[in-house]
């Protein structure tokens, strides 16, 4: 196989500029077919992107013989079903993040990924943004030194919109409320940067009343080196605040998450503001990983099923005393 051609599972609003043509731009890699319930919608993102098929039924796409592996691009609440179907067709996977609804859903998906025989990764894309990558060689190379704090800041407000609330706070769909959307973004990229988090602890509730998925968590949470973290995120605050600051014995890195403000860089020889912008397709770098993965056997991704089914298990952690009291 000199090409990966791929299939997408819900080429929704995700897809049209951070993903679906990353699948097309990526070295080795085209975009054969896609898929939407919506069958006009289906048809019309076909249309428009210059794909030569699209289906109105999952199981049809993935039994196209022209597609050699599978994109799950729907809300959380199918991604195990989604993935499971393609990893019975014998199909690689990669799918939107959060990895599924809860813990429990990542390992079905990672049993059935093994037990087929075909890899498994998750869209935590920011892992491969250079942004990202340039923090992570910091740290590797020790420009602040030993790492002892890590503290994530998030606030947010919100305003109901017009008719149905949309499906990212609805638990069903999305598995919580905007901090499974956002914070797993995050905590992913605390993982990647300083390996995985060995304790947690922390609260979830709903402050604004708004809708019925948490609106405010706090966590503390630790690293086997020692290393120690905080994290606070509203969504009914005032303001609008992104922030991640980790500490070290020699420095400190400031970054954002969601936007490409500088990175600022804190040592001992002075303050340095790292202009790294962000990519017109943000999955593009990370989708060229798994090509590149799929193509030669070797592996490349940084984002994979198993570091996802950790941020999920995280996630479960914090937010199980709301959902158990609820």
């Amino acid at each position: 196989m000199t090409t990966v051609r791929w299939g997408i599972l819900g080429c929704g609003e995700v897809t049209e500029v951070k993903s679906g043509p990353g699948f097309q731009k990526a070295r080795g890699s085209a975009l054969v077919a896609v898929m939407r319930r919506d069958a006009a919608k289906a048809e019309d993102y076909a249309r428009r992107h210059g794909v030569a098929r699209w289906y109105s039924d999952a199981e049809a796409l993935v039994r196209d013989p022209e597609v050699d592996a599978v994109y799950v691009a729907t809300p959380p609440s199918t991604h195990c079903a989604y993935a499971v179907l393609a990893a019975k067709a014998g199909k690689p996977v990669y799918v939107e993040k959060p990895m599924a609804l809860d813990h429990a859903e990542c390992r079905t998906m990672l049993d059935a990924c093994a037990t087929a025989g075909v890899p498994l990764f998750v869209a935590y894309y920011r892992r491969a943004l250079p942004r990202f990558a340039r923090i992570k060689a910091l740290l590797e190379a020790g420009a602040i030194g030993t790492v002892r704090v890590a503290a994530v800041s998030m606030y947010r407000a919100f305003t109901p919109p017009p008719g149905a609330l949309p499906w990212r706070i609805d638990p069903a769909v999305s598995g919580g409320g905007l901090f499974v959307d956002l914070a797993s973004h995050q905590l992913d990229l605390l993982d990647y940067f300083l390996g995985p988090i060995a304790d947690v602890s922390g609260s979830a509730a709903n402050q604004a009343g708004l809708y019925d998925a948490e609106d405010v968590v706090t966590a503390t949470f630790g690293w086997a080196s020692g290393a120690r973290g905080t994290g606070v995120w509203s969504f009914s605050a005032s303001g609008d605040v992104d922030r991640t600051e980790i500490v070290g014995t020699r420095g400190r890195i400031l970054y954002t998450t969601f936007s490409d403000a500088p990175v600022i860089l804190e040592t001992d020889a002075g303050i340095e503001s790292l202009e790294l912008p962000f990519p017109t397709h943000v999955q593009q770098p990370l989708i060229q990983t798994i090509v590149d993965e799929l193509l030669t056997g070797s592996p490349v991704c940084p984002s994979t099923a198993e570091s996802a089914t950790r941020t999920t298990r995280i996630i479960d952690t914090l937010l199980a005393g709301h959902y158990t009291a609820g």
